[in-house]
């Protein structure tokens, strides 16, 4: 019995654990996510410190005219303390001496030899930069489960931090089967078509931040898919497509059960993608995703970009979309959900003119695609709309609605 949507989403998230941890250094550190907390260790600036070239004062000092007696760059160990009736100048980054309160900016001063004139007014701490106030020592910097980007690196190294614990990548594995079906780089014999699928999800599962293996083409009989699924038992998530339906030459199933495959669920109320089907071996998830190409992909971004985002660990593993406006009116058939390729340029949604589960092309010229409710037939122009991007990720720390009403 085909369950919803929703139930299977949830199904995705409840089986699939994510991955044990490895150690990087930072520099390597980029798109993979933390498993573990980071705690600032010191404060950001350690000291007081000047943000310009300039002077260092009194506030009493405004209006005056004072000697300079010496110059403080960045890197200067030495305590310098202020003297009377006298100024220091100081370089940005550089320490601030003691009795300072504030910095005047070399452009706002008139200098005449080591006599510097100082503007009316000084305001009390311009342009120091306090100790702690980016960071203060003890305070959280970065949580488990995030995602890591050049910034964060920053932040990472402004700590000393040479090395983070991370959730190891997932890998993924696959194999193709069909007898009618022949890899990209193999030759076509009579009624015989070319695999889409698999270099798909290749393709998609590296975006995705996964290892990715590939173990081959299986043939269709028994013996050869089981030994396939063996192979890539070693993997966290094993996806295939087709191999699923009532015809006589279908064996994947029956092979995945004699390994003695935990099902989560056999069907989805979906178009196209009814047959998909999840479930377990051991610690390793199963997606078997319909034989149809266009079916299959969008699937995956269901189903696959699901779980994918679970073993990697991340905090926001939920998918979520965005809202926006469709561009122009669309009618469709009402009475199952219904996934509309189509394409967003940042102001609106443009659903594919043509397309149907077989068909390769309109993935191409797609960025997006609407999860459309069984109850809708069709939508005005501007409608307001849900979209789930297939070239970006969007997810959430907490589920939400996919479907447009």
């Amino acid at each position: 019995m085909a369950i919803t949507v929703e139930e299977a989403l949830n199904l995705v998230y409840t089986l699939t654990l994510p991955t044990q941890s490895e150690i990087v250094p930072i520099e390597n550190g980029i798109h993979r996510l933390l498993c573990e907390n980071i705690i600032a260790s010191h404060s950001l600036p350690s000291f007081d410190n000047s943000a310009m070239d300039g002077y260092a004062v009194r506030v009493e000092d405004a209006g005056k005219t004072l000697q300079q007696v010496c110059v403080i760059f960045a890197g200067n160990p030495d305590d310098v303390r202020m003297v009377e009736d006298q100024c220091i100048r100081i370089m940005t980054g550089a320490k601030i001496p003691q009795g300072c309160e504030a910095i005047v900016p070399i452009e706002e001063v008139i200098v005449n030899g080591d006599q510097i004139t100082f503007p009316s007014t000084i305001k009390p701490s311009q342009h120091i930069r306090l100790k702690g106030e980016d960071i203060q020592a003890g305070m959280g910097l970065l949580s488990e489960g995030t995602m890591l980007y050049a910034h964060h690196i920053s932040l990472l190294a402004s700590q000393g931090i040479t090395h983070v614990r991370v959730y190891r990548r997932p890998r993924v594995a696959l194999f193709s089967s069909g007898n009618e079906l022949k890899m990209h780089y193999e030759a076509l014999g009579a009624n015989q078509l070319y695999n889409t699928n698999t270099p798909t999800f290749a393709a998609r599962a590296q975006e995705l931040g996964c290892e990715v293996i590939f173990t081959g083409t299986a043939s269709d009989s028994l013996e050869s898919i089981r030994e396939h699924i063996e192979r890539s038992l070693n993997a966290d998530l094993i996806i295939t497509s087709g191999g699923v339906s009532v015809g006589d030459a279908d064996f994947t199933k029956e092979a995945f059960q004699t390994l003695g495959f935990e099902s989560g669920f056999e069907s989805v109320e979906i178009k196209p993608g009814k047959p998909t089907t999840f479930g377990r071996i051991g610690n390793t998830v199963i997606l078997n995703l319909p034989g149809n190409p266009l079916a299959a992909a969008l699937c995956f971004e269901l189903f696959g970009q699901s779980a994918i985002l679970a073993l990697s660990g991340r905090a926001d593993k939920y998918l979520s979309t965005l809202t926006t406006k469709i561009s122009e009116p669309f009618t469709m058939k009402k009475g199952r959900r219904s996934l509309i390729p189509g394409w967003f340029d940042g102001t609106s949604f443009t659903p594919s003119e043509k397309f149907g589960p077989g068909m390769v092309l309109p993935l191409s010229r797609a960025n997006a695609f609407m999860m459309v409710d069984a109850s809708v037939e069709g939508f005005e122009k501007d409608a307001v709309v849900k979209i789930i991007p297939t070239r970006w990720c969007i997810s959430s720390e907490k589920q939400t609605s996919l479907i447009t009403l």
